[in-house]
């Protein structure tokens, strides 16, 4: 068989992540960057506290910058030590031995592969979050407009698959937003709380403070605190309270808000897909030259955004469970279990980073069809208003009857195709003074519907 391409993951298997800012922003040489990233922050932490000399320190920030290190090399020696981090510091230390033999002294000083590859990874999701939220901010937006437009839009609610009562379109666009808004709120809340990582070979900070005391740093008690502060400060991240090396709570806690943002991404597009059905036809995706067509099949237009997005719905759940499971770390570095988080926590941030982009397309261009919903609640004629109908005999009649003498009109409406207030009055006289018509008007029975989107429109978005 012949070579087609290259061996590298391009996204051939997942179309949903594919050209995304976040498959750029999850990527090995995002997460290489990541490292050097950390590497250089570090040394100019030390430097700022007098452990390093600040010329050594510029020398390596600068070397780390350029970069231009062999990644797939890399990648290969990692087998070697079971992480990227050694054949990494190997590699900058003689990249900056080229331009400064004793600056590259400095690099790595004191630190282990946990801490730098740790503050990497947060360093990853950190920028992935911030595509996340940036993509979930413009669906929010979206779906915003669609419920102030669609406030009042009647269509079928619809409960284990049936015509259940009446709603209306906005209600169903503000529920979307109000999820989508909730799974900001806690993506924002778990993006400030993403921690630095700094413990050194078993969490005590022993090489740091030996460097530091070597260099004569004073007040030697209270330099492990404002080390962690400074490189936290240097990298952006929050300042850790102790090293969390076998104390994996940031990471389940990133991958447990990942897995209800995919899942809230991925209510909304079951929800297109219902709606697009052939018979259903309510709300149809945005066009695009291209998009949904069928490889056998010309007339087909399939709501292909809402396929990728429930795609990673249902793939970022299982990830995160993983992700979870390696919360059980052993001893004071785990063997395996830290190894185990890197490719699951990888494809949650581009899953659902690439889920957010396509939602985000998905909502600015959603079209809905309002006499379409109107036809497809005429199908069940006023059945839909029975619920009301029992309530307004119930006093009469009891709660029991009222509903049993609906049930019988229902059905024999049903099956006779005859209007179900006419059926009604065949059973049993009505009440003086009763409007069949307006009582069995579906638009008069939307209860508190628009009142419902006006309260989700008010709410702050962060709520």
């Amino acid at each position: 068989m012949s070579d087609l391409g290259s061996d590298l993951d391009l996204g051939l298997l997942s179309p949903v992540r594919v050209g995304s800012a976040a498959e750029r922003a999850t990527g090995d040489g995002a997460w290489l960057r990541a490292m050097l990233d950390a590497e250089a922050a570090l040394v100019r932490a030390q430097a700022r506290l007098g452990v390093v000399p600040m010329e050594a320190a510029e020398t390596i920030g600068k070397v780390a910058e350029a970069g231009g290190l062999d990644l797939a090399a890399l990648a290969l020696r990692a087998r070697e030590a079971a992480n990227p981090v050694v054949a990494l510091v190997e590699d900058l230390t003689a990249a900056v031995a080229v331009v400064d033999p004793a600056a590259a002294e400095y690099v790595h000083r004191g630190s282990t592969s946990q801490d730098i590859m740790d503050t990497a990874a947060m360093l990853v999701a950190a920028r992935t979050l911030d595509l996340i939220t940036a993509d979930l901010d413009r669906a929010a937006t979206a779906l915003a407009g669609l419920a102030a437009r669609h406030r009042d839009t009647l269509m079928p609610g619809r409960t284990l698959t049936q015509q259940a009562v009446p709603t209306t379109f906005g209600l169903k666009a503000a529920g979307w937003l109000h999820a989508a808004r909730a799974a900001l709120a806690r993506l924002r809340r778990v993006r400030a709380e993403l921690p630095a990582e700094l413990g050194g070979a078993a969490g005590t900070l022993a090489g740091y403070v030996e460097y530091a005391r070597i260099a004569g740093v004073p007040d030697l008690e209270a330099y492990p605190e404002r080390l962690i502060a400074a490189f936290a400060a240097e990298v952006g991240l929050a300042e850790p309270v102790v090293p969390w090396h076998v104390l994996r709570v940031p990471i389940a806690d990133l991958a447990g808000v990942l897995a209800l943002t995919s899942g809230v991404l991925g209510k909304i597009a079951v929800d297109v897909q219902s709606l697009s059905r052939t018979e259903v036809a309510e709300v149809v995706e945005p066009a695009a030259p291209g998009r949904g067509v069928s490889s056998a099949m010309p007339h087909k237009r399939n709501p292909v955004l809402a396929t990728l997005v429930r795609s990673a719905a249902i793939q970022v759940p299982t990830l995160a469970a993983g992700l979870g499971h390696c919360l059980l770390a052993e001893d004071e570095r785990p063997a395996g279990t830290w190894h185990a988080e890197w490719q699951p926590l990888r494809e949650c941030l581009r899953l659902v980073g690439g889920a957010a982009a396509v939602t985000a397309e998905l909502a600015e261009g959603l079209v809905a069809f309002p006499e379409r919903m109107r036809a497809n609640l005429a199908l069940t004629g006023s059945l839909t208003v029975t619920e009301r109908a029992a309530a307004v005999l119930a006093p009469v009649l009891g709660k029991g009857a009222a509903k049993r003498l609906l049930g019988e009109a229902s059905a024999a409406a049903a099956a006779s195709g005859r209007p179900v207030a006419e059926v009604l009055e065949e059973l049993l006289p009505m009440p003086e003074g009763l409007d069949l018509a307006r009582l069995f008007d579906p638009a008069d029975y939307t209860g508190a519907a628009g009142a419902l989107v006006d309260r989700v429109l008010r709410c702050c978005p962060d709520e």
